[in-house]
């Protein structure tokens, strides 16, 4: 029998609106008769035992709809999607946290979830009183957390802090903690949210390590993250979930590679149609930003495969003198590179710089070379000065993507590797001619 079964599971929520934010101006009368019919229904609710709304209008949004899979005993699946797909929506509902609004679920064994930083943790107890409320709550006795004990503490590196309130602790102290009390306290069924971010490189590598040691255990694990290279590792299996729906469900690194190619679909791309209110002044204004691997507009990278950026502006006045840069960022907002098209006798130049540019529609772009970003997420920064000196135009992060490691670069680096860039480097190795000499003891 199947550790969990889902069947045509459907989650909505009502969400408020301010019709009169989206009104520029709005009469006297009509914000009286809109209060008006706002307090019937936040009464008519009440009293029919529903969810009070706030805002004048009411739309239902449905965050999963007619979700159906199983997941086998033993079994580690990989949940993936971009934000707001219904990722940590399902696992709530799968954790017994929020109610399905239709469908059915059935699940064989206790279920502990790590969804967010303190899920399950009551701040006023220490840590010791949480690991043995926690264990209560999974139905676990006291003599088994007792015989627990020793290892979820070692796992947290927490024994200093064990009799301080939770609330007390780190956001860092506070996951190490929960994770090791979920993956520790022998459930059948382990449920994982993104929350492993919060940790630092190694705690992530040990809770990954972890999770591949519950499931060779023969319990099941559900995954959630945006780290392709972590589900790859551990996950044997993976579904795809996009504005609600299941649209892939097999092997992780099929799952993956639909994942990326969804991502080409859109995005990657900002457009402003309006040349007079694009960013910029009298001289210059952009027109577009856009990030093209493999020949389409994406937002999600291969590691593999190079990145164009292209920068397309209009310049208004004739004979400026324009150069474009990049600056690329890392998730932190911590500078990576910069890059600009000047000339240099080392490089090949950009044959407009330099040159008194025209009026008109223009482009610039460069390309970042396939291996040579680590995975992650970044964004980039665009500027477009005159005269070297004098920005005309900027916008900030007015992109961000993600390079992912589809497994083929696998093969050469494991793990988490240090940094930023994980450049691709020519080495050489190479057999020296050999001197004879005599090694003492």
């Amino acid at each position: 029998m199947p550790a969990i079964t889902v069947e045509n599971l459907s989650k909505s929520y009502l969400v408020g609106h301010n019709a009169a934010q989206a009104e520029r101006y709005t009469a006297l009368r009509d914000v009286l008769a809109r209060s008006a019919r706002t307090l019937a229904r936040k009464t008519r609710d009440m009293f029919q035992g529903r969810a009070i709304v706030q805002g004048d209008e009411v739309e239902e949004f449905w965050a999963l709809k007619d979700v159906s899979f199983e997941v086998e005993r033993g079994e580690t699946l990989g949940i993936i999607g971009r934000n707001g797909a219904g990722k940590s929506t399902l696992l709530k509902v799968l954790s017994r946290i929020t109610e399905p609004t239709k469908g059915r679920i059935t699940i064989q064994g206790r279920v502990a979830s790590l969804l967010e930083v303190g899920t399950g943790f009551h701040p006023e107890l220490t840590g010791r009183e949480n690991i043995f409320l926690n264990g209560a709550i999974l139905g676990m006795t006291r003599a088994e957390i007792r015989r627990k004990f020793d290892e979820i503490v070692a796992f947290a590196e927490v024994e200093t802090f064990l009799d301080t309130p939770v609330k007390r602790y780190s956001s860092g102290m506070y996951v190490r903690l929960a994770f090791a009390v979920a993956a520790h306290l022998e459930p059948e069924i382990l449920v994982v949210d993104e929350v492993l971010a919060v940790g630092d490189a190694n705690f992530q590598k040990k809770c990954l390590g972890k999770m591949g040691d519950v499931a060779s255990e023969g319990r099941t694990v559900l995954f959630v993250s945006h780290n392709m290279a972590a589900l790859l590792k551990i996950c044997t299996r993976a579904i795809l979930v996009r504005d609600g729906l299941l649209i892939d469900d097999g092997a992780t690194g099929d799952v993956v590679k639909t994942y990326i190619e969804m991502g080409r679909e859109k995005r990657g791309e900002v457009v402003w149609e309006e040349v007079s209110t694009a960013p910029g002044n009298t001289i210059i204004r952009l027109h577009a930003v856009r990030l093209v691997s493999e020949g389409r507009v994406t937002d999600e990278i291969d590691i593999q495969h190079d990145i164009r950026v292209e920068v397309e502006f209009w310049n208004l006045k004739p004979g400026a003198h324009i150069s474009t840069s990049i600056h690329l960022l890392d998730r932190m907002g911590s500078g990576v590179l910069a890059t600009a098209n000047m000339h240099s006798a080392n490089l090949i130049r950009d044959d407009w710089f330099g040159r008194p540019h025209p009026v008109g529609l223009y482009r610039s772009a460069c390309i970042l070379p396939g291996n040579f970003l680590n995975e992650g997420a970044y964004s980039i920064n665009v500027i477009v000065q005159t005269d070297l000196t004098t920005t005309e135009a900027r916008v900030d992060e007015v992109l961000t993507f993600m390079v992912h490691d589809t497994g083929a670069m696998r093969r050469e680096y494991t793990g988490h590797w240090l940094g930023v860039v994980r450049p691709k480097l020519a080495w050489q190795t190479q057999l020296l001619p050999s001197v004879t000499q005599e090694v003492s003891a």
